[in-house]
């Protein structure tokens, strides 16, 4: 089969990739996902891998310098790869090689091969496509696992036997269950088995590079169907357990709770549709996280699940340092958004003050349209009616805020009357009562016993200072 570049964007660059292999006796071809999505008709990646059954090194070196004598080779002897940033792209060249794995290590014995030997090795039929580049034969498809074929049955298989493919380099596991979630294909029977066979391999591979493939299912379309497939083949359990106690439905004098595993999914889900903000979905994912430590069933009144948002944002850095995740601004976000998740909902489902809700105002800050988002996400009623309800209900509370923002202006709050002013108003150093002061400023405020205006947060200031036995 041809495949006709003619019309590639790139068809200059393979051109000279060609004529430079040509020139060193170098047969060169483009594999990976590169091809994959060329024959998807997706949008092409800026990550074009080469191999060729020579040096990758020398080829990468020749080609720059047909390109532009300037033009930078970044070289890895260790693995016998060149990669070249050019304009928006990044090339990759790799010689052939084949690898073989001992029982107890995911780093192969390698040794060049033939272009079917790094076929052998890659991960999935679909990625295991090769477009050739050479003069004879530039644009005919190498495919001899019949990846084509798996990519209009939308099948992820792999190459050879599934069960080694996986030992051999278990990260695979994950990467089946990412493109299952970006490209919505289903994993071959044999091939899900495999994993769920082999899935305690995932402890020897690095939690970093686990987790770059967990959030590139996170920022799937559909996110629940990467995280399904990870709890059905025992993933999920190896990673984040905290996820899977939230499985399971408890009865007790004939009363239920949902399971917060799958209500999770489906807030993910619902949230993925209005952001690819991947740590608002964390949020989404991890929202409910705290219930499963929290729930208890208590006579007359059915189960509970006190303080779960307070654990829950508490579980959260625990949760993050574990899986190597970002532990600044992000983690605190995330944090912050567990914590306040169910704070919206106390609101529409009472007359809410106008207390209320500049306390809301203030605790989120400018991060109250995405706290309104998540809080939308988790009305996973199945109650149409319901459900609109609760919509209408979330509608009228962000009218009530606004009004509340437009009148008091408590949204990343800044005191009217600082620190410092206080201190030169009664002539203090640093100390308690300053602090204790300012508080009470804030407090007033956001009570609605004072408005927040520097005239008069002056004299509550003079009054209150006064019951601390200062005076100016």
């Amino acid at each position: 089969m041809k495949i006709n570049l003619n019309q590639n964007k790139n068809l200059k660059l393979f051109k000279i990739i060609s004529e430079a292999a040509e020139r060193n006796n170098q047969s060169v071809y483009i594999v990976g996902g590169y091809v994959r999505d060329l024959l998807m008709n997706r949008k092409a990646s800026t990550d074009i891998d080469f191999v060729t059954e020579q040096s990758g090194i020398e080829l990468a070196q020749n080609v720059a310098q047909d390109i532009d004598p300037k033009l930078k080779v970044s070289v890895f002897k260790t693995y016998g790869t060149a990669m070249i940033k050019y304009k928006d792209l990044e090339l990759e060249f790799v010689g052939a090689r084949k690898e073989s794995y001992t029982e107890n290590s995911r780093k192969p014995e390698v040794e060049g091969g033939s272009l079917e030997d790094d076929q052998k090795r890659r991960d999935f039929t679909i990625n295991a496509m090769a477009i050739s580049l050479n003069k004879e034969n530039f644009g005919e498809l190498v495919d001899p696992f019949n990846g084509i074929e798996d990519l209009e049955k939308e099948i992820l298989r792999t190459p050879l036997e599934p069960a080694q493919t996986y030992s051999d380099d278990p990260l695979r596991m994950m990467r089946a269950v990412r493109f299952a979630s970006t490209l919505n294909f289903k994993i071959e029977e044999n091939s899900l088995q495999a994993i769920q066979q082999e899935a305690e391999r995932i402890k020897i591979v690095s939690m970093e590079r686990i987790m770059v493939e967990f959030n590139k299912i996170m920022l799937s379309e559909k996110p629940s169907v990467g995280l399904r497939l990870m709890e059905q083949t025992g993933l999920m359990k190896l990673i984040i357990p905290e996820l899977i106690e939230l499985k399971g439905v408890e009865e007790v004098e004939g009363q239920t709770h949902k399971d917060n595993f799958y209500h999770t999914l489906e807030v993910v889900d619902n949230i993925s549709v209005n952001t690819d903000n991947l740590w608002l979905r964390w949020a989404a994912l991890l929202h409910d996280i705290g219930k499963a430590p929290t729930k208890k069933f208590v006579e007359g009144t059915g189960w509970t699940f006190h303080g779960h948002e307070f654990l829950g944002s508490k579980m959260v850095k625990t949760l993050f340092q574990r899986l190597k995740l970002p532990l600044g601004s992000d983690m605190k976000y995330v944090q912050k958004m567990v914590k306040l998740s169910s704070r919206p909902i106390a609101l529409i489902t009472d007359d809410a003050s106008d207390a209320a809700l500049r306390r809301l105002l203030f605790d989120a800050g400018e991060n109250l349209e995405d706290l309104f988002t998540l809080c939308k996400a988790d009305i996973t009623i199945k109650n149409s009616k319901k459900q609109e309800k609760f919509k209408r209900n979330f509608e009228y509370v962000a009218v009530k805020i606004k009004e509340v923002e437009e009148k008091d202006q408590v949204r990343n709050f800044q005191p009217p009357i600082t620190g410092e002013e206080i201190m030169e108003m009664f002539n203090l150093k640093p100390g308690r009562e300053i602090g204790i002061l300012k508080e009470k400023v804030k407090e007033a405020i956001l009570e609605g016993e004072i408005p927040n205006e520097k005239e008069e947060a002056t004299k509550f200031v003079i009054a209150e200072a006064e019951k601390l036995g200062l005076t100016i």
